[in-house]
């Protein structure tokens, strides 16, 4: 296992061409995650209006919406988030996310994956 290094690192939220697509309407460019021997995982996504993913996951995560706007949880539960807000995503936490337009995030989720 890789040994993270004792120092601040910076990562860029920009979606490149090796993305990894989940879907057709999802790219996500993984940053930091259980390779790097971290206790975190760090990623930037890119989800187009109209995409959607299914929430329930084994790990926390807390996502920052950088541009654009999502729909996050089960139905009347759901919050909205926009450019500038957060949102905490609970491990197994039911519903869906959903684009309501083109929207890039980061996302930080506990533990690594």
């Amino acid at each position: 296992m890789a040994v993270t290094p004792s120092r601040a690192r910076g990562f860029s939220s920009v979606i490149g061409d090796d993305a990894v697509r989940f879907g057709d309407r999802i790219l996500i460019a993984p940053a930091l995650g259980k390779e790097a021997g971290t206790s975190m995982s760090a990623y930037t996504a890119f989800f187009y209006a109209g995409a959607r993913a299914d929430l329930p996951a084994s790990y926390a995560e807390v996502w920052v919406v950088l541009s654009g706007a999502l729909r996050v949880g089960a139905e009347s539960d759901a919050v909205t988030v926009r450019a500038g807000d957060f949102v905490h995503v609970p491990e197994q936490a039911p519903g869906v996310v959903e684009a309501l337009e083109d929207t890039t995030m980061v996302c930080v989720s506990v533990p690594a994956h």
